[in-house]
């Protein structure tokens, strides 16, 4: 049997939806994929996953109406996850496409990894734990996550970065405000340890019962 409580899958035309709701339902819990506003104002835990280009998931937010549901629901510290473009498009712009407006709940740029790297950055990497949050809880800092992204993002306020990674450069991987985290790694894709993240998050969200 399912367990209790609203978890919404914003479904915008952008979302590795299928993984996400696999570890999901793994969990015990039933989510609900979704592009309705209420809907997601109702969620005890909203997710945005995301694969593609970050402007087209920005117009599509934007003729779904979805724009300032999102920027609420991080006003109002509600429970969030992010993955890979569900985190690049929290911040204010990003290079990719020519340059594209994003959603600014965080301040910072997303930028192209640089030359010489193979790109997409795509396998298995460390994220070391730059915060104690409860997103980490039982989670071993340095530990393997799966990682598909030609951009990573670049905030401005330290504060924010919850974990790092090193391809290249060192990268913010994940980012964390109160109950909102998004991650640049696929939680969904990294075995127990991403169903661990999951886990967290959803336990996160039930303080709210």
């Amino acid at each position: 049997m399912a367990k209790q409580g609203t978890i919404a899958v914003i479904d915008y035309g952008a979302g590795n939806l299928r993984s996400v709701i696999n570890a999901i339902t793994r969990l015990g819990y039933q989510p609900r994929v979704t592009r309705c506003a209420e809907d997601i104002l109702a969620a005890q835990m909203v997710i945005l996953p995301g694969v593609g280009a970050a402007g087209t998931a920005m117009t599509n937010l934007a003729k779904l109406g979805l724009i300032g549901i999102i920027r609420r629901l991080a006003e109002e510290n509600r429970p969030f996850l992010g993955i890979c473009l569900g985190l690049q498009v929290l911040f204010e712009e990003t290079e990719e496409g020519g340059g594209a407006k994003c959603l600014g709940i965080f301040p910072g740029k997303v930028r192209r990894l640089p030359p010489g790297l193979k790109i997409p950055h795509m396998g298995w990497n460390q994220v070391k734990q730059r915060v104690v949050h409860p997103v980490f809880d039982g989670i071993p800092d340095n530990a393997d996550f799966y990682f598909v992204h030609s951009y990573y993002a670049v905030p401005e306020d330290g504060t924010v970065i919850a974990g790092e990674t090193d391809y290249g450069i060192t990268f913010c991987s994940a980012v964390a405000r109160g109950n909102l985290v998004a991650t640049q790694f696929h939680p969904e894709k990294s075995g127990e340890l991403g169903l661990k993240i999951y886990a967290n998050l959803l336990a996160l969200s039930q303080l709210r019962n």
